[in-house]
C-alpha cells in the first residue's frame, strides 16, 4: 500500500485552529525585557528622534513605566543611564556614585515595583565616560582590560546596593564576569544574578542607541567588541562566560545574528538572552511610517523568529505592546 504524504506538511495549516493547535513557537510576555533610558537633570520624558516611540524618561516617568512592566507580566526592566556632560569624566565616576543617575534609578523602581518584575542594570561604563569607550583608557588611548573589569566590580557593587535584581556586564572585557561574580559574593550580594553580554558584536545597528545615550563616542569598538564576520566566537565567548559563573548570556544584534543564537542557545546550560537593538527597532518603524510593511505582523514575526532561533530571553524596545501583536498574529 503506497502512503500519500504529499500534503502532509499543508494538513497542519488549514485552518486557524489547526495552526494554533501544531505551532511550535509562542513568545510569552514572561519573556520580554523592556529597555528603558532615565536622563539627568530632566524635568519631562525627552522623545528620541531616531527610535520614534522611545523616550529617555525622568525618574518620575521611570517609576511610572516600571509599574507598566510589572502589571503586564513582562520578565524585566533594564535600565541605561544618561548622564549630564558635566558629570562624565575618564573613568566614569558617576555609573558608580550612589547619586549617580543609574543608581537613582535603581533604587526608584526597585522601590516601586519591589519583586514584581526583575530589575536589571546595565553594567558598562560606555554612558559615562567622557570619551565613550566602555572602560578604562591606557595613556595610548587603548582599552585597559584590567582596570577596566575592576571598574566593573565597583559598579556592580553599587548597582546591587541601589536595588538591582541583575547586573548586566556589557563591555566585553576578558574576566569581566568572574571578578564581578567573586566581588559581589564578598560584599553579601551572592544573590545579585548575572547575564553576561557573553557575544556583542562591533555592529552597525547600534547607532539609533548612539544617541539614546548621548554618547560621547569617536571611533569605533571594534578592538573589544566582535568581528561581525565571527560565527564560532560568539559560542566561544558565551561558553567563557559560562564557566565564569553567569547566570544567563546574550547574544548582540539579535534579528541578524540568529546564526549565532541558535549556536548558544544549543550548547548552553543556562538562559540565553537576545537583544533586539535600537537600529533593529528603527528600521520597521520607519518603514511602517512609510506604509511599507505591516508594522504589527513584522513586530510578532521579529520576536517569534528570535525565540525560534533559541532565545529564552529578549530584550526589545516593543516588549510592553508587543504581546498584544503576539496574541493577534497567533490568533490567525
Amino acid at each position: 500500500m503506497s502512503l500519500n504524504l504529499t500534503n502532509r506538511p499543508r494538513r497542519a495549516r488549514t485552518s486557524a485552529a489547526m495552526r494554533r493547535l501544531t505551532r511550535e513557537i509562542e513568545v510569552r510576555p514572561s519573556q520580554l525585557i523592556l529597555p528603558v533610558f532615565v536622563r539627568d537633570g530632566s524635568d519631562a520624558p525627552a522623545p528620541i528622534d531616531s527610535m520614534p516611540g522611545v523616550s529617555q524618561h525622568t525618574l518620575d516617568s521611570l517609576a511610572a513605566l516600571a509599574s507598566d512592566v510589572a502589571s503586564a507580566g513582562l520578565g524585566g526592566i533594564m535600565l541605561f543611564g544618561v548622564p549630564t556632560e558635566d558629570d562624565k569624566d575618564a573613568t566614569g565616576s558617576a555609573g558608580l556614585a550612589e547619586d549617580g543617575i543609574l543608581n537613582r534609578a535603581l533604587a526608584r523602581v526597585r522601590s516601586e515595583v519591589g519583586d514584581a518584575t526583575v530589575v536589571m542594570a546595565d553594567t558598562c561604563l560606555d554612558e559615562f565616560t567622557d570619551h565613550g569607550h566602555c572602560g578604562v583608557l591606557t595613556s595610548e588611548g587603548r582599552i585597559d582590560n584590567d582596570a577596566s573589569v575592576a571598574r566593573y566590580v565597583e559598579m556592580a557593587i553599587a548597582q546591587a546596593a541601589a536595588g538591582a535584581h541583575v547586573v548586566g556586564p556589557s563591555g566585553m572585557m576578558d574576566g569581566q564576569v568572574g571578578a564581578i561574580r567573586a566581588g559581589l559574593d564578598r560584599a553579601g550580594y551572592d544573590d545579585v544574578a548575572i547575564l553576561a553580554y557573553s557575544a556583542k558584536y562591533a555592529s552597525a545597528f547600534f547607532g539609533p542607541f548612539r544617541d539614546a545615550v548621548g554618547s560621547s563616542l569617536e571611533g569605533d569598538r571594534r578592538t573589544y567588541q566582535q568581528d561581525p564576520a565571527n560565527r564560532r566566537e560568539g559560542a566561544y565567548e558565551a561558553a567563557l562566560d559560562i564557566a565564569e559563573g553567569a547566570d544567563a548570556v546574550m547574544v548582540k544584534p539579535a534579528g541578524y545574528y540568529l546564526d549565532v543564537l541558535a549556536d548558544v542557545a544549543a550548547d548552553s546550560p543556562v538562559p540565553v538572552a537576545a537583544y533586539q537593538v535600537s537600529g533593529e527597532y528603527a528600521m520597521v518603524e520607519a518603514a511602517a511610517r512609510n506604509g511599507w510593511i505591516e508594522r504589527e505582523r513584522v513586530i510578532a514575526e521579529s520576536l517569534t523568529s528570535i525565540v525560534r532561533a533559541g532565545a529564552d530571553l529578549v530584550l526589545s524596545y516593543w516588549a510592553l505592546e508587543a504581546p498584544a501583536h503576539l496574541a493577534a498574529s497567533y490568533r490567525n
